[in-house]
């Protein structure tokens, strides 16, 4: 068994590190030729890798000769410790090499990895030495499991690049009853970092059981920080002697090593630790102020002005957790002060994390400062006055311009679901819709038809209306809004309005059919219709077993993104780390064709058959490595369609047909896993998906024209 696993870890430095055993490669400098396109190759290490029994007091530095010269970039960013030391060892070029010097104390019969990223390049071309590693231990061994995963975004189903994953050993940490503390109160015994595509190998593990943790290090400083970086959990403990095998392969047009995923984490931003405070004041314009708390759902008792009655604060929250909020002030700006005087009463956290009520003083100052275009033009009509006068002409104010401000397109197609907004800049305080009219011809009426409309006003943006009416397909509307139905908190009324619509033609949309089927009776979903990059388009909620339609769908490339709406208040809720709750899953379909992404065209219609049992199935290793294969395979289809193009092209250019780019071999070593292994070589693409890019050219589901 030793002298397998020493295999394996040979077989690693190899694949990771570029050729680390000694003195092979020829250090003449290459003159002319085609570009270098290869990273620095390894030719000397001082001590060796690998070596053990090393002095924790008298560390001696590190020397790692490359076949040339290099350059070290981001060193602060892609350098990292596993386990972590309270020191980042220090990395300079020495000669056509390195040296590095350990600045911490380090802990008794212990593996260490220093992770050099590729913060290591060539210094002619700048090719990096990708996922370089230096593996010392300072007892008799070095500890020689791995372990693979994938780290994803809970709710767009698409990776998560450069996590780091925590392996904490599961004796040396409480086991969690009710809430986890884990992350806050130890520190990891290995570190492992994911790639790109989301894909981690954790190296020099024990075989031994561990409690694990991914996370997204937003801020670049290796702690895990609630409500900015995202989380990922693991329910059980895992032991790498016990999981199943796996293949790891050299990526050879990402240009890393990359691998079959054992583990699956599913990673959300937990907002549970947001300290709650005052964080920040300050007063936008005359009318208007903005008041900003440290977490979501601010408890406020109370805001007094000194100036102001309180029945004319308008308290407006900016965002769906309230931690952003708008003052408004309905008074005409005469009655306004400069500075504008008084207090909150809310919940805050003290030092201990207990919330107790707390009053802050506010003070909100405002001075009018004159734009440059306003500068420009009053002295422009001073100069024209002064002009007048001289010439003993008279000079008449030109009118000033309405300060009224409303936002509504001016033209434009509309549907039943698109919908015409209307934003204004202030709140208003008037809106007589009474006054509004709309009417409708077509091809069969010519005569203006009076046609039924009502204005809905946003529950988050109450500054934001929707103008609701049947549109007909085709269809021309006239609006006509009179001059003085509108008027704002600051006194300021609309001129009369006009404007013209027509009502969109379905042939120029593709309709989407989903037929839902479902064992689980008490089940609901949210059916998202998404681009290609995974924004949500259009929206269904509360969907149970039946069928539903999607109408008016614009041609181009959509993916259907199905929320488990788990607790069925029709929206994706996030996890929650310290309770050991798991977010709602989402995942994307996928046709018969194994394919994510659908191309719709006008006047199409699809029909796609989601089975939810299936969709939401237990995930496994098997499924998972499924689910990245096919991603790999459109992503592979997509650049060979890109470079095909670009042959073409080039081909009409130059007269002649340049060769092809092959993406077919990538194979790479095979069958690491716990503590057995097997031989085979993975041949074929293996790769593994990042975003969730199709073809051009795809058609999902059943269509029909």
């Amino acid at each position: 068994m030793r002298s397998i696993t020493r295999l394996i870890s040979v077989a690693i430095v190899l694949l990771f590190g570029g050729a680390l055993f000694t003195k092979c490669a020829s250090t003449m400098t290459p003159t002319g030729g085609p570009k270098d396109t290869i990273p620095p190759v390894i030719v000397f290490m001082e001590p060796n890798n690998f070596t053990t029994n090393i002095d924790t007091l008298h560390y001696p530095k590190i020397y790692i000769g490359f076949n040339e010269y290099v350059q070290i970039k981001d060193i602060h960013k892609e350098l990292y410790t596993s386990p972590a030391m309270k020191k980042k060892p220090t990395v300079v070029r020495r000669g056509q090499g390195i040296v590095v010097t350990i600045k911490d104390t380090l802990k008794p019969n212990t593996t260490y990895a220093i992770n050099f990223g590729s913060s290591i390049l060539d210094n002619n071309e700048g090719n990096p030495l990708h996922s370089m590693r230096y593996v010392f231990s300072t007892g008799p061994e070095i500890d020689s499991m791995y372990m693979s995963g994938y780290t994803a975004d809970s709710y767009k189903a698409d990776s998560v690049s450069k996590s780091f994953i925590y392996f904490f050993p599961a004796d040396s940490v409480e086991r969690p009853a009710e809430w986890d503390s884990t992350m806050f109160k130890h520190k990891p015994a290995v570190i492992a970092r994911a790639e790109k595509n989301g894909i981690f190998i954790a190296q020099n593990l024990k075989p031994i059981d561990y409690r694990i943790y991914a996370f997204e290090d937003t801020n670049g400083n290796m702690e895990y920080e609630p409500s900015i970086d995202q989380i990922g959990f693991l329910d059980s403990v895992y032991n790498p002697k016990n999981m199943p095998g796996f293949y790891i392969w050299f990526d050879s047009l990402r240009k890393y090593p990359s691998a079959d995923p054992q583990l699956y984490f599913r990673m959300f931003k937990d907002r549970r630790f947001a300290r709650q405070t005052l964080s920040g004041q300050e007063r936008l314009n005359r009318h208007k102020a903005m008041i900003y708390f440290g977490a979501p759902n601010p408890e406020v008792k109370s805001i007094r002005f000194d100036s102001i009655p309180e029945d004319r604060v308008i308290y407006d929250p900016k965002t769906i957790g309230k931690d952003t909020v708008a003052l408004w002030f309905d008074l005409a700006p005469e009655e306004l002060p400069d500075t504008i005087k008084g207090e909150i009463t809310y919940m805050k956290h003290d030092s201990i994390n207990n919330l107790v009520e707390s009053t802050d003083k506010l003070r909100l100052a405002w001075v009018y400062v004159e734009s440059k275009e306003e500068r420009e033009k009053r002295e422009k009509q001073e100069k024209e006055k002064e002009r007048a006068e001289k010439n003993g002409e008279l000079w008449e104010e030109p009118a000033k311009e309405n300060p009224f401000k409303i936002t509504i397109p001016s033209s434009g197609d509309y549907n039943s679901d698109k919908l015409l907004n209307l934003e204004f800049d202030y709140p208003l305080i008037k809106f007589d819709s009474a006054s509004i009219s709309m009417t409708m011809t077509t091809e069969q009426i010519t005569e203006p038809q009076a046609v039924e409309f009502h204005f809905i006003q946003d529950t988050i943006n109450r500054q934001k209306y929707q103008l609701r009416t049947k549109w007909e397909p085709k269809a021309k509307y006239e609006l006509l809004i009179p001059a003085g139905v509108f008027e704002n908190v600051a006194r300021e009324s609309n001129d009369t309005l006009k404007y013209s619509y027509t009502g969109s033609d379905p042939e120029k949309f593709a309709l989407v059919n989903v037929n839902v089927q479902s064992t689980n009776s008490k089940a609901k979903y949210i059916l998202q219709l998404t681009n290609a990059q995974g924004r949500v388009q259009k929206e269904i909620r509360n969907v149970v077993s039946g069928k539903y339609r999607f109408e008016f769908v614009s041609p181009g490339d959509i993916m259907l993104r199905v929320v488990e709406d788990m607790n069925g208040n029709g929206k994706w809720d996030t996890g929650d780390m310290v309770l050991m709750r798991q977010p709602e899953r989402t995942e994307i379909f996928k046709n018969e064709e194994g394919l994510e992404v659908i191309t719709t065209k006008e006047n199409w219609e699809y029909d796609l058959e989601v089975n939810m049992d299936t969709l939401f199935a237990p995930v496994t290793m098997e499924s998972l490595i499924k689910l990245l294969n096919d991603r790999e395979d459109e992503r592979l289809k997509k650049l060979a369609e890109e470079e095909a193009k670009k042959r073409k092209e080039n081909a009409a250019r130059n007269n002649n047909q340049n060769s092809g780019m092959g993406f077919g071999n990538m194979g790479g070593l095979g069958g690491l896993g716990g503590g057995m292994t097997t031989t085979n070589t993975m041949g074929g693409s293996g790769g593994l998906g990042g975003s969730s890019l199709g073809s051009s050219s795809s058609l999902g589901g059943n269509m029909r024209k």
